[in-house]
């Protein structure tokens, strides 16, 4: 009768310290998890952005895979997994935070002149690889994937957040009216080069962001000065 006792006694406590070290577990695994990836590790989440966008230029949006990032980036997939959990969230975030698509803003005391190095920037950024083909790649999977489609969109609006005080030191400098529409203005340029290079693939004049600007600027009324054939110069 003693020894049945002692049994069910020692049963008990095993099932007590099993349970114990399971509830130890889950508790350490919430508290690690629960910090944002920038406290978990700065170095290892832009290895993981810069491998996104690596994999999305050599494969494209349909090779982008969750596995094939956690190879390039040297971590487990369950370590994306836990904070991206899809393709579609890790590239939104990884368009944002990755340097490669940072742009810094310019501040040359006009208006004309910071448009003019915005859209020389961009005109970089599209036409020269690795970003052309993370661009094109993403912003086109984004026409067919509504998941995408709402990453981009948060992408474009911090993007022009960033851009912002480019209109609100054009306001207060009296070169724009105070009910200016920025994301129109943006918009105007921004899609010029979207068609130039992405739609129409032709070449861009040196003055492209020159002319651009001026149009939308001054619009279609104002003579512009014709860029000259390339390398016959001008006089």
């Amino acid at each position: 009768m003693m020894a049945d006792s002692t049994t069910q006694y020692s049963t008990k406590c095993n099932a007590t310290l099993r349970w114990f070290r399971m509830y130890t577990r889950l508790v350490t695994t919430h508290t690690r998890d629960s910090r944002p990836p920038q406290q978990v590790g700065a170095r290892r989440t832009q290895a993981i952005f810069d491998a996104t966008l690596e994999v999305l230029a050599d494969r494209g949006y349909d090779g982008l895979t969750i596995e094939g990032v956690a190879d390039r980036a040297g971590v487990n997939k369950t370590t994306i997994y836990r904070w991206w959990p899809s393709k579609a969230a890790l590239l939104g975030a990884a368009l944002i935070e990755a340097p490669l698509l940072g742009i810094e803003i310019p501040d040359t005391g006009s208006l004309r002149g910071d448009l003019e190095a915005l859209l020389s920037t961009a005109l970089t950024l599209f036409t020269r690889p690795p970003g052309s083909r993370i661009a094109v790649a993403a912003l086109g999977a984004a026409s067919h994937s509504p998941e995408l489609a709402a990453h981009a969109r948060t992408f474009f609006a911090d993007r022009l957040a960033r851009e912002r005080p480019i209109f609100d030191r054009a306001i207060a400098r009296g070169e724009l009216p105070p009910q200016a529409d920025p994301m129109l203005l943006m918009d105007l340029l921004a899609g010029a080069v979207w068609v130039r290079v992405v739609l129409r693939q032709l070449p861009v004049e040196d003055d492209f962001a020159t002319r651009a600007v001026g149009l939308v600027l001054d619009g279609a009324s104002t003579p512009v000065t014709p860029s000259a054939p390339p390398g016959t110069g001008q006089r």
